[in-house]
């Protein structure tokens, strides 16, 4: 699911430099939008002075409604798989309310679609939302409660269909599945070490119910503590507490059965841009030279391949093999418009009609080359390892995109992609320094020697090729279905669709780098060191309010804290605010205030950490981690002595954490800094005030008297001494 966008329709609230600003009107053919304030002031700004500005966000009427005030934003992953597969169907309904067919898109209608009183010709968006009320009244009682649709009326449908242009899928879950948590249950010693019996008694001995562990457990209690069985917690604490400890036991006693692979065979029509974006990962066939020790290395490459118009929406290219976070990032790039490069011309300049590049700009806020951009609707890999990864699948099911896997041994369900990396092959790295041939057989005398190019030029002659050659490209065999004999480009084919069924200038907002990021969740915030990530603490003002407390969150990760973790550069983790729901960094408590650390990622931490633990260490604080860190990344800095005794394989893992460092600081969106001169001008008081106290106090010190001995006062005069009345007087008037 992508950020939510900034709702500025009739009648919505916003926030601008922190005053509260109603939206009156809009001129989409203006690029304007006209605000009205609380006291009556009216101003008109653009679309995208909004879209940029860095104090600009919904206000918390409409941005932190219902379940989310007061916590971090609901999703899918919220969900268990039951609730998803309901949300789904709620979806299928509001959109056959909403265009008339269950999909969603005319183009794909379902068998006997749309039916008469859907048909969007000849109804209403009312008349069609009467009709699905009477038809969930017809449904069976029983069918309905088991979907969760026996409650849902003509208002339900209006909700629904608010809360998802907001939220997206999510805005069609019920409330209940993710109402604020009232805590967690506790169990004391007792009970835990009663489950924990009852659990190794079970282990090895046929499978029984819930019931029965509960019984165990209540036996347990009684001979070994004297518990009375009124006081064992009831069955229902006890089965939760028991599948959140071991699972809930539904396989097999002897053996858990995998669940056989179902492939289906048949075809897909692929008949639009988006509908189907490839992914592979291939070892670049040319050397390049890495920019920390100048050494010839090898990069990987990954590409991202619209399957209608044959365009490469996005590449990266990475040292050694690509990460889940470095996929998820060109996903990104594929939602996002290329920027112009310097030395770009005219002729590289978005050239598609029914769209002008001013206008996309204007949205964009850059100007932007001629390579579409659009949110991918279903993503097909491979079975690799990285493709696998359940950050990877969580992050392609945040984006809304559907997951659909290569079939095993079945080549030609990725030929179109591997056919495109012997096209690049061909048309483009034969022609390049350092070029190494399909095998070793095919390698020249030293390719090594030959290569000239670093990552970064590489990366810019590939970006380059693709815009003014690989668009304009003839397709030759790969024409579209609609017209197999013409003579067709991927941009051709991108301004043909233009035409058949428009393009959805749809721009994600910067705080979607920190939603791809890995999720890390912590039960509780330590109130003196912040929150633990993978084995490094890390805190920030951000967390002040919320120290020491639970998080209201709801669903299946309640009470729980959500922190992002950047693998490529483990010395900052980012953080939402439950309430104003920005997103602030939170440094390694590590860190030196000069932040003279270089970057270092994950394995970077592993290794620190299998360090400390086999030197016996039990370091308390981050601090004492801090010089550990620094002996194993003092080999980073290119000394003549140092670099003569690494091996090629671990400069090739510095450059590489490097490379990963860079990559991450430029995905991270740009949050503008205030100069020190005017940070000082808002501050001269607080400065010069806290300069005079110290003055004044080390003045001071050298004079200050030491205090009396405590009970001095009472051994000067007697303690029932009655005082005159003009000091009592006195000392009424001062009190």
């Amino acid at each position: 699911m992508t950020a939510a966008a900034l709702d500025v329709s009739v009648g919505s609230s916003l926030v601008l430099d922190g005053d509260e600003w109603r939206v009156e009107r809009g001129e989409p053919h203006t690029g304007r939008v006209h605000l009205v304030a609380l006291d009556g002031a009216r101003q008109s700004v653009t679309y995208r002075f909004l879209a940029h500005h860095p104090d600009c966000h919904p206000s918390s009427v409409t941005a932190a409604e219902g379940a989310s005030r007061g916590r971090q934003p609901k999703s899918l992953a919220d969900l268990t798989p039951h609730q998803l597969e309901l949300v789904k169907v709620r979806l299928e309904h509001l959109a056959e309310v909403r265009t008339g067919f269950r999909s969603g898109d005319w183009l794909r209608p379902g068998p006997g679609e749309p039916k008469p009183e859907y048909d969007p010709d000849t109804t209403t968006v009312t008349s069609r939302r009467h009709a699905k009320v009477i038809e969930l009244q017809r449904m069976g009682r029983q069918e309905a409660k088991v979907l969760a649709l026996e409650h849902v009326g003509f208002r339900t449908l209006i909700r629904w269909e608010k809360r998802f242009q907001r939220d997206g899928v999510i805005g069609c879950a019920d409330d209940r599945w993710l109402r604020a948590s009232g805590g967690h249950r506790k169990v004391n010693k007792e009970v835990r070490q009663a489950i924990h019996a009852v659990r190794q008694e079970t282990k090895h001995l046929s499978k029984v119910s819930m019931t029965t562990k509960v019984r165990l457990i209540t036996q347990y209690m009684h001979e070994t503590f004297g518990t009375d069985p009124e006081d064992v917690p009831s069955y229902w604490v006890l089965r939760r507490v028991w599948h959140e400890w071991f699972g809930s036991d539904r396989g097999r006693q002897r053996n858990q059965q995998a669940d056989d692979l179902v492939s289906h065979d048949g075809y897909v029509l692929i008949d639009r841009p988006g509908k189907v974006v490839a992914l592979d990962t291939t070892v670049l066939p040319v050397m390049v030279r890495e920019s920390v020790f100048d050494e010839a290395v090898k990069v990987h490459l990954t590409l991202a391949l619209c399957a209608y118009t044959h365009s490469i929406c996005a590449f990266r290219l990475t040292l050694v093999s690509d990460t889940s976070v470095d996929v998820a990032m060109l996903l990104r790039d594929v939602m996002l418009p290329l920027p112009m490069r310097d030395d770009w011309g005219e002729e590289m300049e978005w050239p598609y009609p029914g769209l002008p590049a001013s206008m996309v700009a204007e949205f964009a806020g850059h100007e932007v080359a001629g390579l579409p951009f659009f949110t991918p609707e279903t993503v097909t890999t491979d079975h690799g390892s990285v493709y696998r990864n359940h950050h990877l699948v969580q992050v392609q099911e945040d984006l809304g995109c559907n997951i659909l896997p290569s079939r095993i041994l079945r080549p030609e369900d990725k030929a179109l992609i591997e056919r495109v990396f012997g096209s690049i092959r061909s048309l483009l790295f034969e022609w390049l320094p350092g070029y190494t041939g399909v095998d070793v057989a095919d390698r020249g005398v030293d390719p090594e020697g030959d290569a000239v190019l670093t990552i970064a030029e590489l990366e810019h002659v590939i970006a380059t090729w693709i815009v003014g050659i690989w668009q304009k490209r003839r397709l030759g065999e790969f024409a579209p279905h609609w017209d197999p004999g013409g003579d067709h480009s991927p941009n051709s084919l991108l301004a043909a669709s233009f035409e058949q069924g428009g393009f959805a200038l749809e721009i994600p907002a910067p705080q979607l780098y920190y939603k791809l990021l890995p999720e890390h969740t912590v039960k509780k915030i330590d109130a003196q060191r912040g929150v633990k990530i993978r084995g490094l603490w890390y805190d920030g003002p951000a967390l002040k309010p919320y120290k020491g407390e639970r998080s209201s969150r709801g669903g299946r990760r309640q009470t729980e804290w959500v922190v992002h973790r950047e693998p490529r550069d483990r010395r900052t983790v980012f953080f939402q605010d439950p309430f104003t729901h920005e997103w602030h960094p939170l440094r390694w408590t590590g860190l030196p205030a000069n932040d003279v650390v270089p970057a270092f990622g994950d394995k970077r931490v592993t290794e620190l950490l299998r360090k400390i633990k086999l030197a016996g260490l039990k370091p308390r604080t981050d601090q004492e981690l801090l010089p550990q860190l620094l002996a194993l990344m003092h080999r980073t800095r290119p000394v003549t002595q140092w670099t003569s005794q690494l091996t090629k394989s671990e400069r090739i893992e510095v450059a590489r954490e490097r490379e990963q460092a860079r990559a991450a600081a430029a995905d991270r969106p740009h949050v503008p800094v205030i100069p020190a001169a005017a940070a000082a001008a808002q501050r001269p008081q607080v400065e010069d005030v806290s300069r005079q106290r110290r003055e004044a106090s080390d003045d001071a010190a050298a004079t200050v008297a030491a205090p009396p001995r405590l009970g001095n006062d009472a051994r000067r005069r007697p303690l029932f001494l009655v005082p005159p009345p003009d000091a009592a007087e006195a000392a009424e008037a001062d009190s």
